[in-house]
């Protein structure tokens, strides 16, 4: 497994980590966001959005399970699985169709590790107890993975 980790420390830090992250990836590639609620999973969407100027057009998908964003270089699915029973539940809706039809962003995807390919990105958001603007974002790939690369051109970016 191969691990970076990075610090945000306020919500600017994590939308530009966010939009950072936005200039990496293509159509095709998968991130799993994971982290409590208020942890920033949707701010770091957020941020990704405004490398396509969507920001604007952001909500959670918490009741729509998977939220639809087309632009002109990429669209972008942004789901929110927290609410499925189970990986049926996701089979039932066509989400891993989205999986070749542009970037999926998903909060809680731990849910549906079965469903998922081989390769992503994992995040994984925590708040510090002791600091209510700290953010630590644990960013884990497969060795040997096309998205180590990524990272590492992430964390010089940031």
């Amino acid at each position: 497994m191969y691990k970076i980790t990075m610090e945000s420390t306020s919500p600017e830090d994590t939308l530009k980590i966010g939009k950072n992250l936005a200039t990496l990836l293509h159509k095709g590639d998968i991130t799993v966001l994971t982290g409590e609620l208020g942890s920033g999973k949707t701010k770091f969407v957020e941020g990704f959005l405004q490398n396509y100027n969507l920001q604007d057009e952001i909500s959670s998908p918490t009741f729509n399970i998977v939220n639809e964003y087309i632009s002109d270089k990429n669209n972008i699915y942004h789901f929110d699985v927290y609410r499925l029973e189970d990986s049926d539940e996701f089979y039932a809706i066509g989400g891993e169709e989205y999986f070749e039809k542009g970037i999926c962003l998903i909060e809680w995807g731990e849910m549906i590790s079965d469903v998922l390919p081989k390769e992503y990105i994992h995040i994984i958001i925590l708040k510090s107890p002791e600091n209510e603007n700290l953010r630590i974002l644990k960013f884990e790939v497969q060795d040997n993975s096309k998205y180590v690369e990524i990272l590492d051109k992430l964390k010089m970016n940031f």
